[in-house]
């Protein structure tokens, strides 16, 4: 079968390439390198650096590979930045995922496989952990343009024949993931340890998330492509609370530092709480969690320092080469 993977360059998205490829699949990728990189591209994949935004440029790709499925991970992250700037935010998610929408329409995508967020779009909780069937209250520009998309899911189905699944991510830590980030605190906690500086956490520490490991969400993104899974959304996670001082103690202990943490003041927009509960991803796709925090958060560390010791010791540009050009 032959898969589309927007954002395929990036964190999540490229190790989604890795596993689809493994399972013999044809994969294309369409990542515009914003945030993505060459470094995490898996050579046996097609690339294409093209922007959603670019309407045009999106077509013609669609239009010369004909895949079947497409998975939608390309999206602006920054909760922080699109309190800042809204604009940005809703262009890239909202307008970028409607040019692939129609895309996929025009050309015969078979089914769409859509990345939304658990740790945004229900606001501070009413009960957790939040299921699928909680009110739907985001306090941030990034959780209202993630889910403005859920909305437009069911018309492309049911009036242009597009069947779709959604995955709603909490916060997902692994290799890979960028420390440039703001959700990506292992990443971030990883590198200033390792640099000998105190990480800081925004807020008194209790903040809390759902914290899942990459290779969870990737089987997850593997089994929601059975043709029979059509107009659904499920959470991930292990629907249970970490808080961010939690986080920083067990990367902490990875890396036998004695750092301690700053303390900030909280980002607006930012959830105090959050943790998903994913019965129906249990129930419906025979999904569970299975590295739990101490497990990943080795891996991760391991995986950092080990991508350190091997670069370069002067700044390089970023590779261009890697995966395989039309």
């Amino acid at each position: 079968m032959k898969v589309l993977v927007t954002g395929g360059a990036g964190f999540v998205g490229s190790h989604v390439v890795d596993a689809l490829l493994e399972a013999g699949h044809d994969v294309v990728v369409v990542d515009n390198l914003s945030t993505g990189s060459m470094d995490n591209l898996n050579c046996d994949a097609t690339f294409y650096e093209v922007d959603i935004c670019d309407a045009e440029s999106l077509n013609t790709v669609i239009a010369r590979e004909r895949p079947e499925v497409v998975n939608h991970h390309a999206a602006h992250t920054s909760v922080v930045a699109s309190v800042r700037d809204p604009m940005y935010d809703a262009r890239e998610n909202i307008l970028g995922s409607l040019n692939l929408l129609q895309a996929c329409v025009t050309h015969g995508v078979k089914k769409f496989i859509y990345i939304s967020t658990g740790g945004a779009i229900y606001g501070e909780p009413e009960y957790l952990p939040a299921d699928e069937a909680h009110p739907i209250n985001p306090c941030s520009p990034y959780g209202v343009s993630k889910h403005t998309v859920e909305h437009y899911l069911p018309i492309f189905w049911k009036s242009l024949g597009l069947p779709f699944v959604t995955l709603r991510y909490p916060n997902v830590y692994g290799p890979r993931q960028d420390p440039g980030g703001e959700a990506g605190v292992v990443a971030i906690f990883t590198h200033q340890l390792l640099a000998g500086e105190a990480p800081t956490i925004f807020g008194d520490g209790t903040k809390t998330r759902d914290y899942l490991y990459v290779d969870d969400v990737v089987r997850a993104n593997l089994l929601v492509m059975d043709p029979d899974l059509v107009n659904k959304s499920y959470n991930l996670g292990w629907g249970r609370e970490v808080s961010d001082l939690e986080v920083f103690l067990a990367v902490k202990e990875a890396l036998h530092s004695s750092i301690e943490p700053d303390f900030g003041q909280k980002r607006p927009g930012e959830l105090d709480r959050i943790c998903l509960d994913a019965t129906a991803a249990a129930r419906d796709l025979g999904w569970r969690p299975q590295v739990d925090l101490a497990e990943g958060v080795a891996q991760t560390t391991q995986f950092i320092q080990e991508r350190l010791a091997a670069e370069p010791k002067v700044p390089r540009k970023l590779a261009r080469g890697g995966g395989k050009r039309p």
